[in-house]
């Protein structure tokens, strides 16, 4: 008897969506801020304005990203359901406000590191 490995069966089921997909582009550029040498210190310079304001543009920029994968072959590959349309701009902004969300959920429980010289 011939039997599927579990990875199999998992990556067969997995349909990602645009709101999975920027969701977790958000968790990583969380990480990514937070953790990689020199970018984050340098992040943790910032205002607390400008922080957010950095972090928006990079999500918004993903966004623009994925409606430029849909206007792509690439997307057809892929299996992303967004179409290359005027609307599939508005169908970002689900995704795009979901992506804030984790984006900010995860700074937030995220430890935070400490560097000489740089105050909070």
């Amino acid at each position: 008897m011939m039997t599927t490995p579990p990875a199999t069966i998992l990556v067969n089921r997995f349909t990602p969506s645009p709101e999975s997909l920027s969701s977790l582009a958000a968790i990583l550029l969380s990480l990514v801020f937070s953790y990689v040498p020199g970018l984050s210190s340098h992040y943790e310079t910032l205002d607390g304005a400008r922080k957010r304001l950095v972090m928006l543009g990079c999500l918004v920029l993903v966004s623009l990203a994925s409606v430029g994968l849909a206007c792509s072959s690439l997307a057809a590959d892929l299996g992303q359901p967004l179409a290359c349309t005027r609307s599939s701009l508005l169908t970002l902004a689900n995704p795009l406000v979901l992506a804030l969300v984790a984006n900010q959920s995860t700074y937030l429980i995220t430890p935070k590191r400490t560097y000489p010289g740089v105050t909070a």
